[in-house]
């Protein structure tokens, strides 16, 4: 199990950049923002994606998750999203994800994550979660044939925002391809005590966001002890529940400083991590 940095906290340096600077902190991972200014996989050709390699070898950095949940190449955040009115809306973030799930594999990255639906805005909660799964149908075959996951997460104000919606979301998707990234700081906003959440829903995760939150559930990433997550708790249930996948700090919120951002939390996270009993490098 490796702990590793999201490179959405360094859209002021180059992917190759990034990759270098977190290396340097002392993350042994690394997720990728798979959105410019970084992976957006229109800008990638063949050769770029041997260099993205060659850098991730030279840093010794295992790839932790290519973060494909914005699209600020062509929309914002949650936009263009699975769950839009218009049809060739839903293409784009269809067409995206399949993108994606291509790079990932040439990258050996093992995963991706997606936004859970979108905003609904005023569309019927059953209307969304048709749409959504119309969309995951056209990828899914892909992600099976690649051997890869696609993870789910869950965010405030978004679709699926809680424990329940996404289970009862999952229960109708059949395939094995289709999980959940779990973001302890989206749950502990929406109101959730997050180890109770990820226990409820450990079978589906396949990787997990960590970031601090203000005890007033204001969703705000911050730099991890400087808010109100109990993490020991979490991290205990994790290590007894086996889980063997792998953490990613994300701290988009610190751009002016993410080095110092990830450093802060890697040295407050790291005695947690042993004394829980998880085993992370």
């Amino acid at each position: 199990m490796v702990f590793g940095y999201s490179t959405n906290a360094f859209k002021k340096f180059t992917l190759n950049e990034a990759i270098e600077k977190i290396a340097r902190i002392g993350f042994k991972g690394v997720e990728i923002l798979g959105d410019r200014p970084h992976l957006y996989p229109p800008d990638f050709d063949d050769n770029q994606l041997a260099r993205l390699n060659e850098v991730l070898v030279k840093n010794d950095m295992k790839l932790t998750n290519l973060n494909s949940f914005t699209l600020f190449a062509v929309g914002d955040t949650y936009l263009p999203s699975w769950i839009e009115p218009d049809k060739e809306r839903r293409e784009i973030r269809i067409q995206h994800t399949l993108d994606s799930l291509k790079v990932a594999k040439q990258i050996g990255c093992p995963n991706i994550s997606i936004p859970p639906g979108g905003p609904l805005d005023g569309l019927a909660r059953s209307e969304a979660t048709q749409l959504f799964h119309q969309g995951l149908e056209r990828v899914v075959s892909l992600a099976e044939e690649l051997g890869l996951m696609i993870l789910v997460e869950p965010e405030p104000d978004l679709m699926i925002e809680t424990t329940a919606q996404f289970k009862e979301f999952i229960k109708d998707v059949q395939s094995t391809a289709i999980g959940l990234n779990f973001d302890i700081g989206h749950f502990f906003c929406v109101g959730e005590d997050p180890r109770r959440a990820f226990e409820e829903l450990f079978q589906w995760v396949g990787h997990v966001h960590i970031e601090d939150i203000d005890p007033s559930r204001e969703h705000n990433h911050l730099i991890a002890g400087r808010g109100g997550i109990k993490f020991k708790e979490i991290f205990e249930s994790m290590a007894q529940l086996g889980y063997k996948y792998d953490i990613s700090l994300e701290l988009y919120t610190y751009q002016d400083n993410p080095e110092e951002a990830g450093q802060e939390s890697l040295d407050y996270l790291r005695p947690i991590f042993e004394a829980a009993g998880l085993g992370i490098d």
